[in-house]
């Protein structure tokens, strides 16, 4: 077996030298951009069967890992990639809704107007990515980047004291032996400069040390907003771009999370058919930045503060609604839930009746 892999690979070490040599390609990653016809009339000596032989040897060249199955991922045989985990929003209906939680990988927005609760959910995300993966969380702290108002230290510690009643299930020994706000990081940046210096510095020394593997940035529309005036669209998108790709970087490089939360701009009223409504056609606002930051987000939910009230057990809250704009593994769907002591819950639609009442 080891001496037929070794001639296959002086096959196709051989095969790679003569297309270096007649076909006029300079490295291996030219052979796969040259279809297989094209190589064969080069090669005049050569069969479609070894032409494509070629192109697979040129490929495996060029990888940096191996492939890994659907079929591996299933066995659990490539732990690194962590099949089917997400960091859990510490409600079961929550987590129902996204099918677990946050994907562990690629950017997470959460957008909605002034007051709708969109720091409420990033807090609670600081808290549960603490918790072991057994209980929905990574093991591990969170970097929160405030880049408009100071960090709400006053509702973190209130969150802390209330883990036990937003999580029931979990061992109380667990959550009093877990130093929530020692594991907490927060930036303050002022400027695009201080921010891309943070994540492109500051942010990736806490992910390969292992003291993060969440990054929170509340907002990513505040900078990009007041720093560029409306003639400068192309000048905000190429740092807006830039500033994206490194966060793309951070989430795969160390299978962490990015969670941006993003504030909305008014739908101009008026005929506008080029207008991209990003899957709110009958909203009045849309997340900012438009579709250069759009292009960039895997997940976009949207949240809205509705008229009424909720009622639980003598208290009260004000109704939000929970929608998922797009994702590549979730339905377009929605949940109600709601701010109280400990956090934010969603209601699951049958206890709308029973449990909780709406009234406006």
């Amino acid at each position: 077996g080891e001496s037929c892999s070794y001639r296959r690979c002086i096959y196709n070490v051989v095969l790679l030298c003569l297309c270096f040599l007649s076909a006029c390609v300079r490295s291996v990653r030219e052979v796969l951009s040259v279809s297989a016809p094209e190589l064969q009339h080069r090669l005049a000596l050569l069969s479609l069967r070894e032409v494509k032989e070629l192109h697979a040897a040129a490929a495996a060249a060029c990888r940096s890992s191996p492939p890994v199955t659907a079929l591996q991922l299933a066995r659990g045989e490539c732990p690194s990639l962590e099949p089917g985990h997400r960091l859990s929003l510490a409600c079961p209906v929550l987590d129902n809704l996204l099918r677990g939680g946050l994907p562990l990988r690629g950017i997470t927005e959460l957008a909605g107007e002034s007051a709708a609760g969109k720091t409420q959910f990033a807090l609670q995300l600081c808290l549960s990515v603490q918790y072991p993966q057994e209980h929905g969380g990574l093991g591990s702290g969170a970097v929160y980047i405030c880049t408009e108002d100071s960090f709400p230290i006053k509702r973190l510690r209130q969150l802390i004291t209330q883990q036990a009643r937003l999580r029931p299930n979990v061992p109380q020994a667990l959550i009093r032996s877990l130093r929530f706000s020692d594991n907490i990081y927060i930036e303050h940046t002022a400027d695009l400069e201080a921010l891309q210096a943070c994540v492109s510095q500051r942010v990736p020394m806490l992910l390969e040390r292992g003291l993060v593997r969440l990054v929170v940035v509340d907002s990513v529309a505040a900078l990009f907003r007041t720093e560029f005036q409306a003639d400068e669209a192309i000048e905000r998108a190429r740092h807006l771009l830039a500033f994206s790709s490194t966060l793309h970087r951070l989430s795969h490089t160390h299978a962490a999370p990015v969670f941006c939360i993003n504030q909305v701009s008014d739908v101009v009223d008026g005929p506008n058919p080029g207008r991209c409504d990003y899957g709110l056609v009958d909203s009045k606002v849309q997340p900012a930045l438009g579709i250069a930051w759009a292009n960039q987000v895997m997940v976009r939910l949207m949240l809205w503060r509705q008229e009424g009230c909720l009622r639980s057990g003598g208290r009260t809250s004000a109704p939000r609604r929970l929608e998922v704009v797009f994702a590549p593994h979730l339905p377009r769907a929605s949940c109600l839930c709601g701010v109280w002591e400990e956090g934010v819950r969603a209601i699951p639609d049958e206890d709308l009746g029973e449990e909780l009442q709406t009234t406006s």
